[in-house]
């Protein structure tokens, strides 16, 4: 019996609008679906995802590079390497790990139609269920709209959240902090997230005004390649960091981590390239000690994190989730129950876009 080989791969671009916008040049994003058939008639239904920028230079990778060097080579996860070699001439990371994703992501999709399983199962499901923290793009939010929504993340009974900062007034951040911080109560764990607005002596100011408030971590306070930068600032201000996001390769989360750049890396599963360069990823962190915690996309971070032993924190961005975007056919099947989330049982992803 010949193994089944890839027969055509179908790129569909998808603009989402947002209800609420991300910020005023953020009010939709997009998912670039990826339906790869084989030649035993299996389909397996993967995507890229990129907010605001370059969606379509990831579609029009994956039509012209991507997917020409992937017919008639086999219908496995394992082929994520060498598409890796063929396509990193363009890049090691970024848009072409982002395209990569559409890809591998649709190779487990398959794998986990032809074994009737779940991603979770088909890697090894090794928890019931993970924590869950409530996030937001909330720094145009009002202080007002601020505080109500922290208020919703409470009453849901998540344990833990994160919001924005990086006002142009640092007295700002520290009431927003304070006011949201108040709300939660001293149990409830608090991030922040700069999104790269600083530089090093900003940052440094910053960590020692918010001390008070017992940060969980500072997420991204530097630009993301900054790494003599996160070390400094570890050094000086003594607060746990966080970050990987726009870190794409395996090797640059190993420079990261060796460096003693970061406490939490935080692969997000599609600019990485997919679940096989995150499940090396996630080998690498605990094979250092450090903690890990997926960002974004909801609906494949539970299904990765369920995979793990370790306390993994899930994000769930308000507004974000896919069915909440209404771009499904059907529900995930992920569910989340008081401040945890349980991975679907569905076969494969359990995505299926309109």
């Amino acid at each position: 019996m010949t193994e089944p080989r890839i027969e055509r791969i179908d790129v569909r671009p998808i603009r989402v609008p947002l209800a609420r916008a991300w910020g005023p040049d953020v009010r939709a994003v997009s998912v670039i679906e990826v339906v790869l058939r084989d030649t035993d008639g299996g389909a397996g239904r993967g995507f890229s995802w990129t907010p605001s920028i370059g969606a379509s230079a990831v579609a029009a990778l994956l039509r012209d590079d991507v997917a020409p060097f992937a017919v008639g080579r086999p219908a496995e996860p394992g082929l994520w390497r060498s598409a890796w070699e063929h396509v990193h001439e363009a890049g090691g990371g970024g848009i072409t790990t982002i395209a990569l994703a559409g890809l591998d992501l649709a190779l487990w999709d398959l794998a986990g139609q032809r074994a009737g399983l779940p991603v979770a199962d088909l890697i090894g499901r090794r928890a019931p269920d993970q924590p869950v923290y409530g996030s937001g793009v909330n720094l145009h939010y009002a202080l007002e709209d601020l505080v109500e929504q922290t208020r919703r993340w409470v009453a849901r009974g998540l344990g833990a959240v994160k919001i924005k900062v990086g006002r142009p007034d640092l007295a700002e951040d520290v009431d927003r902090v304070a006011a949201v911080r108040e709300v939660l109560g001293p149990e409830r764990a608090l991030m922040v997230d700069a999104n790269q607005r600083w530089d090093l002596g900003r940052a440094v100011a910053a960590a020692e005004a918010l001390r008070p408030f017992d940060l969980a971590w500072l997420e991204e306070p530097l630009r993301a390649d900054d790494t003599a930068g996160y070390v400094a600032l570890r050094r000086e201000a003594g607060i746990r960091i966080a970050q990987g996001e726009n870190a794409h390769p395996v090797h640059r989360f190993r420079d990261l981590i060796d460096s003693g750049a970061v406490d939490v890396v935080q692969p997000n599963i599609v600019r990485v390239g997919g679940i096989t360069p995150f499940l090396a990823i996630a080998a690498l962190a605990d094979e250092r000690g450090v903690e890990l915690a997926p960002h974004l996309l909801l609906e494949l971070s539970a299904q990765l994190a369920a995979t793990r032993v370790q306390r993994t924190w899930v994000e769930d961005v308000e507004g974000a989730r896919f069915d909440e975007l209404g771009v499904l056919t059907a529900g995930s099947g992920i569910r989340i129950h008081d401040g945890r989330v349980t991975a679907g049982s569905l076969p494969g992803l359990g995505l299926r876009f309109t």
